[in-house]
């Protein structure tokens, strides 16, 4: 088998990666690069939220199968590999005040044990690359921000070979990125520009709500327009989580092409230099060999730590 650049793509729930990152994938595995997506839960619980299926009584009686359909559809459509983590949907807390999360979920496991079986996919998959979530969660779902909390851990112990001895052969991915697609500036522009050409902008209430999320760096933008049509398909196919009438969709695909065309994405842990701004996840990144040689040597020091510093 011919060896290839690795990327691999920490997600809470299947859909995530249809709207995180999906046309990044989509032009990587279009350039050569092995892209797997590893779901953290299975998305049990999650709410079915287009409206045209709300009744359907399969739907209704089988989520869990229903949400597994779904992803192997979108991986079809994007082309990446896929593997599931095994653990359960925490679903989303609501009320005043919150109930309790239930037990046994992915956001109550012991981070040992979900750290473990995430090492486990590294070393057996060898990325170059990972992309999660800031340690927001993106938003505050609690499988969000154990993804995030996992995928840190993770990172981090995968290329210690006194870590998880059992769990395969010590491997440090080299970059570890946060996918940032709904930053202020990118929303913002699509609302503005809907507005100025008369059009009814979705995001209204999200600009009100803005000061709520604050603002992230962007280290890496990476030009992936003409994959948009196949990030959309992908996300479509998770056909319960999306509302195809809904704000996703209503942007003209032309002009998001022509005005933000690209994915972004903040550097967080590298041990290659990250120069602001990249254009590519691998920037920095040796050869496949080199990369090789050095993601299987251990004991590397940071270049990069999120905190602003660059060597």
């Amino acid at each position: 088998m011919v060896e290839r650049r690795r990327l691999m793509a920490v997600h809470a729930h299947p859909d995530d990666e249809s709207s995180k990152g999906a046309a990044t994938m989509a032009k990587y595995v279009a350039d050569g690069v092995d892209v797997l997506v590893v779901s953290c839960t299975g998305g049990e619980r999650g709410d079915v939220l287009n409206p045209g299926l709300k009744d359907d009584p399969q739907i209704l009686r089988n989520m869990p199968e229903v949400r597994r359909q779904e992803m192997a559809k979108a991986q079809a459509i994007l082309g990446v590999r896929h593997t599931w983590l095994g653990f359960v949907d925490s679903g989303l807390p609501e009320g005043d005040p919150l109930p309790p999360l239930p037990e046994g979920c992915f956001a109550l496991e012991p981070l040992e044990v979900t750290t473990e079986a995430l090492v486990r996919v590294i070393r057996e998959f060898r990325p170059h690359v990972m992309t999660t979530y800031d340690e927001n969660g993106g938003y505050p779902h609690p499988d969000h921000v154990m993804c995030h909390t996992v995928s840190m851990s993770a990172f981090r112990s995968a290329g210690d070979g006194s870590a998880y001895p059992h769990a395969g052969d010590a491997w440090q991915p080299l970059k570890l990125y946060y996918n940032q697609t709904l930053s202020k500036g990118r929303i913002q522009t699509f609302h503005e520009a809907m507005e100025a050409a008369g059009m009814e902008s979705p995001y209204t209430e999200w600009m009100k709500r803005w000061e709520e999320r604050g603002e992230r760096t962007i280290t890496t933008r990476v030009p992936c327009a003409d994959y948009f049509p196949q990030r959309d398909a992908a996300l479509l196919a998770h056909a319960t989580q999306v509302d195809p009438g809904g704000s996703w969709f209503r942007v003209p695909l032309d002009m998001q092409q022509r005005l933000w065309p690209t994915e972004d994405y903040e550097a967080a842990l590298s041990y290659v230099p990250v120069e602001p701004i990249e254009d590519d996840l691998f920037a920095g990144i040796p050869s496949l060999d080199e990369a090789d040689a050095l993601a299987r040597r251990g004991g590397l020091e940071l270049a990069f730590d999120g905190t602003g510093e660059r060597s």
